[in-house]
């Protein structure tokens, strides 16, 4: 859109927007989605952040859908509780939490939640592990990050407006692709936009 215009946005640009605006969008995507299904996938993937090793914890439901996402120097136990404890705050219990062998999970799991069902199989969790190649392709645009808040502000933001643009089979009706964004909104907001684009008809 810009370039149609003639204007010309560098990078740095682009990342100050994000910086400013990603975490409201990122915050009222989580508020207008429906509540994730009641199996969830983690996994952890290592990014470098000024030369340091760090990992990033995210979470999956069955659907695909982003659940979030945290930024840690670590892997052991106290990291796996720290990210449990912020999804259970947002998205309440799953049925099934479904893993790699990494025993923090097993502990960390056994503490906070040990009704729980938890299964471990590293064959069970691509969903989660083949959302790591969007986080590489950002890391290659980025330059790498300059800081774990940073990190942990674009990757957030990231996952949550894809979410959007990711198109989705339902399971009833597999010829049919819709937008994410379509397809998982609370019915509230598509009764709004249904009725805005009622009054753009009868104004025009």
């Amino acid at each position: 859109m810009f370039a149609s215009h003639g204007i010309q946005v560098s990078y740095e640009t682009v990342r100050d927007w994000v910086v400013r605006f990603g975490g409201q969008f990122a915050a009222r995507i989580r508020r207008e989605r429906l509540g994730p299904s009641d199996k969830w996938h983690f996994d952890e993937v290592v990014i470098s952040i000024k030369g340091k090793k760090h990992w990033l914890w995210r979470a999956v439901d069955a659907n695909g859908d982003v659940l979030d996402i945290l930024v840690q120097s670590r892997r052991h136990t106290s990291a796996a509780k720290r990210f449990f404890r912020k999804l259970f705050r947002c998205w309440g219990h799953p049925r099934v939490l479904v893993t790699d062998k990494l025993g923090s999970y097993t502990v960390a799991k056994a503490e906070i939640a040990p009704g729980i069902e938890h299964r471990q199989h590293k064959g069970l969790n691509n969903r989660a592990e083949a959302l790591h190649r969007h986080t590489r392709r950002r890391e290659e645009i980025m330059g790498r990050f300059k800081s774990l808040g940073q990190a942990q502000r674009v990757l957030s933001a990231h996952d949550q407006i894809a979410t959007l643009f990711r198109p989705v089979i339902p399971p009833c009706e597999v010829r049919s692709v819709q937008p994410l964004g379509r397809l998982r909104l609370r019915p509230s907001r598509l009764k709004t936009g249904l009725a805005d684009r009622s009054t753009q008809g009868q104004a025009t």
